[in-house]
């Protein structure tokens, strides 16, 4: 490593790769905001009911398919060439499996719903599994190398071709078969890419190589994800099973709008997070430092996505969606609260991986999920808003015991991050009320009139918090002074530079 590069240290990699990460989030964001919008007027809720059916009983194959090890390379200390090159074909193994396997179940799965269309979509969807099994580890390369401006440029691309292709197969008419294009065609598209990106070729797996660790850590971590991914869809499989294609098709409307923000904002701070917290394990001031200061700005960022959204949910759904998606207003609004905790829950989330604490996340999944799990059952039995109630209940429990698990295995902030998002809970709370009461007279038909007041008042009400609420008011400081905050961490880095991996050296020179 020069001097050069050795004095950028962590902390300007990490604010580097943060400022790139979130500037093509927001190109995302629009992108898939587009597509919501664009796609809900062309396709009708069966055709999300009947795609969603699918993908929320196949979708536990991508965990399979990934079986934890893209995170167990992101957070490895270091990565031979080698033990890349087996990781990538163990995930390509377990894709092509899943491809056959999931080909198998389609007749299964069709009986299951008690729908003949499925078959087809099925044996289709399939593929994906054959094409992220390929892209796995060049993903988690690039992720590892801190190369976050390559990856969010073909996400981009991808996301951008596969939404193009899937509006003119609406407009001619193919219905859900536009959904199953897109999402075939995305995965296609980043496979094909990816090899030249990332600039580097498998090769054949080797002999030799230290793989125990790694497999331990992404075996550890299968499971829970497996569970986790149960807790979270057997929503869709629930209404799907009793309440048929269309009351799915509002709920996953719903559900999708809600993850919107999630996705695109705890996406790329996982991204650049994972690999930063790794590497400042044996700093435990820093560790504390960097991991309040990134759930603070990305619980604020959700935050106010989300309290707008409940509070503006009938203008939301109406511009985004169009006039036919009504019943998904009362869900929307109700996920959009189970929306925050998870958000909340992700700094959680972050400790577990960073500090290799796989097994004490699995048992606390094993732990906690089925319970989420046995509410959305029962909540089904008051109809889909029961389902969405259970869900965001389930959310909400989550989180505290999330924070009093890694307590007992951490040395993370875990109080300092628990009050960190009850204070945000609250000061949002408080904006998403204000945001509601200035719009609750206006009627429901002058939708922009309503979003431009309700984001008026919501903005008023934070700025009050600001200023009569101390610790809020450190909260905006911090994020305004974020550079300032990076550029500390840099300069903290640089005397031990030499101890860490360099992010721009490929990985065969290290």
């Amino acid at each position: 490593m020069t001097t050069t590069q050795s004095k950028k240290g962590l902390g300007a990699v990490a604010t580097r790769g943060a400022a790139v990460t979130f500037s093509g989030q927001i190109i995302r964001i629009t992108v898939q905001l587009a597509g919501i919008v664009l796609l809900a007027r062309l396709l009708s809720p069966v055709d999300y009911g009947v795609t969603t059916m699918v993908i929320a009983i196949i979708g536990v194959g991508e965990i399979l398919r990934d079986f934890g090890l893209s995170s167990a390379a992101i957070q490895a200390k270091t990565l031979s060439a080698g033990q890349r090159g087996n990781l990538f074909w163990i995930n390509v193994g377990i894709g092509a499996a899943l491809t056959l396997v999931v080909a198998v179940l389609a007749v299964p799965i069709a009986n299951f719903y008690d729908d003949d269309r499925l078959i087809a979509i099925t044996l289709v969807l399939s593929s994906t599994f054959l094409f992220n099994g390929i892209a796995t580890q060049y993903r988690a390369d690039l992720n590892r190398r801190f190369r976050f401006g390559r990856l969010a440029g073909l996400e981009i691309f991808a996301q951008v071709v596969a939404l193009g292709v899937a509006l003119v197969l609406a407009l001619w008419g193919w219905g859900y078969w536009a959904l199953v294009a897109q999402q075939v065609l995305q995965a296609l598209l980043q496979v094909l890419v990816l090899p030249f990106i990332g600039g580097w070729w498998p090769g054949l797996p080797k002999r030799g190589e230290q793989m125990k660790p790694l497999l331990t850590f992404g075996g550890g971590l299968v499971g829970a994800q497996v569970l986790n991914y149960a807790s979270r869809n057997v929503d869709s499989l629930v209404i799907g099973r009793m309440f048929g294609a269309q009351s799915l098709g509002f709920y996953n409307r719903a559900f999708q709008l809600m993850l919107l923000p999630l996705n695109q904002i705890n996406a790329p701070s996982t991204r650049v997070a994972l690999p930063t917290l790794s590497r400042l394990g044996e700093q435990p001031a820093r560790y504390a430092e960097f991991i309040a200061f990134g759930q603070t700005i990305m619980l604020n960022l959700v935050s106010f996505v989300l309290a707008l959204s409940v509070a503006q949910a009938p203008a939301v759904i109406a511009i985004s969606l169009g006039p036919q998606w009504g019943p998904s207003v009362p869900i929307f609004q109700i996920l959009a609260v189970a929306g925050f905790f998870q958000a909340a829950a992700y700094s959680t989330y972050w400790v577990f991986l960073s500090q290799g604490l796989t097994t004490p996340y699995l048992w606390y999944t094993l732990a906690t999920r089925p319970l989420v799990i046995g509410l959305i059952i029962v909540g089904s039995l008051w109809g889909v808003n029961g389902v969405a109630i259970a869900y965001a209940v389930g959310a909400a429990l989550m989180w505290p015991v999330g924070c009093l698990w890694i307590a007992r295995y951490s040395t993370a902030p875990v109080m300092r991050l628990f009050l960190n998002g009850l204070r945000i809970l609250v000061v949002y709370g408080f904006a998403a009320a204000a945001s509601f009461a200035a719009t609750f007279a206006i009627p429901e038909e002058q939708t922009l009139v309503r979003i431009l007041l309700g984001l008026a008042a919501l903005v008023a009400a934070l700025g009050l918090a600001a200023l009569v609420f101390p610790p809020f008011r450190r909260d905006v400081m911090g994020m305004l002074s974020a550079r300032r905050f990076f550029r500390r961490s840099a300069a903290a880095d640089a005397p031990r530079a030499e101890t860490l991996d360099d992010p721009e050296t490929p990985l065969e020179e290290r």
